[in-house]
């Protein structure tokens, strides 16, 4: 089901570790709502960003996201974030920059390595941020060009 011109349910919610795993990682209709929302905000990167964007992780059920040691706070759970690469755009970083200087209204934009998180949780806080990652755990910083 198509919820915006470039960006579907099925990709914002599907899961290779879910179906591994036997998980399911339906959304209720609530999160379906907050997927609207994300896929609209999805739309603004797109056309930030003059590229198509590759969706690595969208909506994570409860299961799913404790599962990949995800943030128990995590937007994900809501349908309000994706993690996501733009290959024919540039790296992470270049993304993120981008899309602070183009001052995008988001909550959270986090420059996460070899990928870019954005949510666009109704406290859109505008934070643009920068993972480090030591044993696997993460810290974030304010993100500085």
């Amino acid at each position: 089901m198509k919820l915006t011109e470039h960006f579907s349910l099925e990709e914002l919610t599907q899961s290779q570790i879910a179906t591994r795993k036997g998980i399911n990682n339906e959304p209720s209709e609530a999160v379906k709502r907050n997927l609207d929302v994300l896929a609209n905000g999805l739309e603004r990167v797109r056309a930030t960003l003059l590229s198509p964007l590759h969706i690595n992780s969208g909506y994570r059920s409860f299961d799913l996201n404790k599962l990949i040691g995800g943030s128990t706070k995590s937007a994900h759970m809501d349908g309000y974030a994706a993690d996501f690469t733009a290959p024919a755009f540039g790296n992470p970083e270049a993304i993120v920059r981008t899309l602070k200087r183009a001052m995008i209204k988001c909550d959270q934009c986090i420059m996460e390595g070899t990928w870019v998180h954005i949510s666009f949780a109704p406290a859109m806080r505008n934070q643009f941020l920068t993972a480090t990652f030591n044993n696997g755990v993460a810290t974030y910083s304010e993100y500085k060009e």
